[in-house]
Formats: structure tokens, C-alpha cells, sequence
């Protein structure tokens, strides 16, 4: 299923929505779903990180290394946010991870990490209008899968980071951990409606 066309002509003011949490939180089965049920208005930009670990960038424990994969994930995050097919006339994209996450994999202070990149905190806000958290299930449910490699603990400690990083977002929403994946779901749909405008909720935002 593909989303759905959208009779909407109307000019857009682009809202970008991070969709971030630890690892296993369930973001890439969250997108999946979120892409068959809100108009082509709504584009998902893809994770940077799974960009650059999946076409063969280092991905070792030693502190250069993770400021090297730091830095790179950063600079994709920021040039996919201004490519035009995530800019022109849509009214949301909807980011997997932001800038804002690479505090909770910096080996150093966070005023070293926006330093080495040349930004702050709340110009990297400014860069997002909302915030949603889906928050690690706890170790019996969690799994590893694909490239992400943390064990549950890891897993848990590096979402404690990202809350952490995102907490003084002035439109941060946090979703607990539930058994019942769909009811997750349904919370995320129904914030990133939310920020859909009238228009194209009208034209082409289908109920799951």
C-alpha cells in the first residue's frame, strides 16, 4: 500500500517531526505503517545511521571512531533535510532520528559535541517543530535485529540518553513501551496528524 494521493494544491508550511528513541523501540515498523495511512503530503526521510553503517562505514567502540560516525551521521541528517523532495510543498516530514540524537552516542560532553560541529543545542531544536519518543522496551521484550547491535541494557541506557538530549523540546511527546505494538502506533498517528493541515487530513489521510 502506498500513501494515499492527496487532492490538496494548497501551498504548505513545512513541519519537520523527529520520530526517535532507543534502539528496538520499534521506529522502523512505526514508519512502515505510517507511510500507508497519511497522504503524499507526509514524506519519511530514512535514518542516517543506517545509511552509512549499512554501506560499510567503521562502526568501532574506540572514541574516534564513534566522533568520526558522529559527525558523518550529522551531516547526512542535515543535507537529507534539505533536499527538495523532503522540502518542496510538503506539509510534514517526518524524520527518522534528528540531530539532536548524536548526544547519546558522543564519547565526550555535549558542549564538545556541538562544538566539534560547529552548532548548538537550540539551533538544532529550532530545526524541528515536534518531538515524538518511542521509548525501549524493557530486556524480555527486546531483540536484535538487523544493524543494530546494542544488548537490552545498552539499548535501555542509550534511550535514557536520548530523553536526556530531547527533554527541553518545547513539543516533545513520550510513548511508553507497550506489549500492544498497534496501540503505539496509533498514538504516533494520531500526533502526526496533528500536524497535518486541515486540507490534506480531508483529502488524503486514511484512518488504519
Amino acid at each position: 500500500m502506498t500513501p494515499s494521493t492527496c487532492p490538496c494544491t494548497t501551498p504548505h508550511t513545512l513541519r519537520r517531526v523527529v520520530l526517535t528513541g532507543g534502539p528496538g523501540a520499534g521506529k522502523t515498523a512505526t514508519l512502515g505503517i505510517v507511510r500507508r495511512y497519511l497522504c503524499a503530503h507526509v514524506a519519511v526521510l530514512p535514518e542516517s545511521a543506517s545509511i552509512l553503517f549499512s554501506g560499510g562505514f567503521p562502526r568501532r567502540p574506540d572514541d574516534g571512531t564513534r566522533r568520526a560516525a558522529q559527525r558523518a551521521i550529522y551531516r547526512v541528517q542535515a543535507e537529507l533535510e534539505g533536499l527538495p523532495e523532503f522540502t518542496d510543498n510538503l506539509a510534514v516530514a517526518l524524520c527518522d532520528r534528528g540531530t539532536v540524537d548524536g548526544l547519546a552516542y558522543w564519547p565526550d560532553s555535549p558542549d564538545a559535541f556541538w562544538s566539534d560541529l560547529g552548532t548548538t543545542h537550540a539551533r538544532e531544536f529550532a530545526r524541528y517543530d515536534s518531538v515524538i519518543h518511542l521509548r525501549t522496551p524493557r530486556a524480555a521484550w527486546y531483540q536484535i535485529t538487523g544493524v543494530r547491535t546494542e544488548a537490552a541494557e545498552e539499548a535501555l541506557r542509550l534511550d535514557a540518553c536520548i530523553e536526556r538530549a530531547w527533554a527541553s523540546h518545547p513539543n516533545r511527546h513520550i510513548i511508553d513501551a507497550e506489549r500492544d505494538f498497534l496501540s503505539k502506533v496509533q498514538r504516533v498517528l494520531d500526533l502526526l496528524r496533528a500536524e497535518v493541515p486541515p486540507c490534506c487530513l480531508v483529502g488524503g489521510a486514511r484512518a488504519p
